[in-house]
């Protein structure tokens, strides 16, 4: 009996998508590092950010719109500043600064979703 391996057992290819798979693991482990503060916060803004995700949203424009986002996170402000017992210009900017950096991730995803496929 022979028992060599075959060529592709042997030297094991990485899984075409096994990249996105890790940089989602890691996104999501630095996320459940977050301060207290911030944790309340990330509900809020991925439903903001999922209610933006379609086709030809703002969110994917190559500038998205300031007053856009302004107004997108004064929304999440709203919400979250009911809850809050002492809101205050530092959870705005809070705010503002996972929002962004929220929709910098779903950018960055829609663009090698899109280099994938098309």
């Amino acid at each position: 009996m022979d028992d060599r391996l075959p060529y592709y057992m042997a030297y094991p290819m990485p899984l075409l998508y096994d990249d996105d798979r890790i940089a989602r693991r890691d996104l999501d482990y630095m996320k459940s590092l977050y301060p207290a503060a911030a944790k309340r916060l990330i509900p809020y803004i991925e439903e903001e950010c999922d209610r933006l995700e379609y086709e030809g949203s703002m969110m994917y424009d190559e500038y998205p719109d300031q007053l856009q986002l302004r107004l997108m996170c004064r929304r999440i402000y709203d919400q979250v500043a009911q809850e809050e017992e002492n809101p205050g210009e530092w959870l705005k900017d809070l705010i503002q600064v996972m929002a962004y950096q929220e929709l910098c991730n779903r950018r960055s995803e829609y663009r090698n979703f899109k280099r994938k496929f098309y």
